[in-house]
């Protein structure tokens, strides 16, 4: 565990920005690493305002992948908790955060459980996109101090177990959740359909 958690560190130090990085380096960073998860909802709106049912399925699939994983990251940071590299005063920090546990990172449980949701469910492309999305997202985070790379792969790991486990359930209930949620949103929002902004 200790030689783990060395190169933890060490792989750390070599992708962490220094003191001497260029100002748009870091600007750039933050903008990847705070404001490209934003992108994620605007996706799945996407997906569902003009995509038909089987899309529509896959972005709710991909919703409840992303909340059930980060629900289990908050577990497992109860149980185990990890500093972050700034808590352990290694290298040098870019952007504020709250000093709770590193392990995993949230914001890369997200891309990856958006982006295997989409890549198995018939979305290959944008599944794709999204996960080099995501480890453009990992890659700052780590940049600017805030995660090391195990927070990164423990969140793949996460992502992944958590597509596997809702996927079993989802053959069986995904078709009736779907309907149910189709429907209210054919009522709610008649209007804007019938007037062929969204699709049916």
């Amino acid at each position: 565990m200790r030689s783990i958690e060395a190169l933890n560190q060490a792989i750390f130090l070599q992708v962490n920005a220094s003191a001497d990085t260029a100002a748009w380096a870091i600007d750039l960073a933050i903008v990847i690493g705070n404001d490209l998860i934003f992108t994620i909802p605007l996706l799945l709106l996407g997906i569902w305002l003009w995509g038909d049912n089987d899309k529509r399925s896959a972005a709710l699939k991909s919703c409840a992948v992303a909340l059930i994983a980060l629900g289990l990251n908050q577990l497992i940071g109860l149980l185990w908790q990890h500093p972050r590299p700034f808590d352990m005063g290694l290298g040098h920090t870019f952007m504020p955060h709250v000093a709770d546990s590193s392990f995993p990172s949230d914001h890369a449980t997200v891309f990856a459980s958006i982006a295997f949701s989409l890549l198995f469910s018939g979305l290959p492309l944008l599944g794709a996109i999204t996960l080099l999305a995501g480890c453009a997202v990992a890659w700052a985070r780590i940049f600017l101090g805030v995660h090391f790379p195990l927070d990164m792969v423990g969140a793949v790991m996460v992502g992944v177990v958590t597509y596997a486990i809702v996927n079993l359930a989802w053959t069986k209930i995904g078709d009736g959740i779907t309907y149910r949620i189709v429907s209210l949103y054919r009522k709610v929002f008649a209007w804007p359909i019938s007037s062929g902004w969204i699709k049916r």
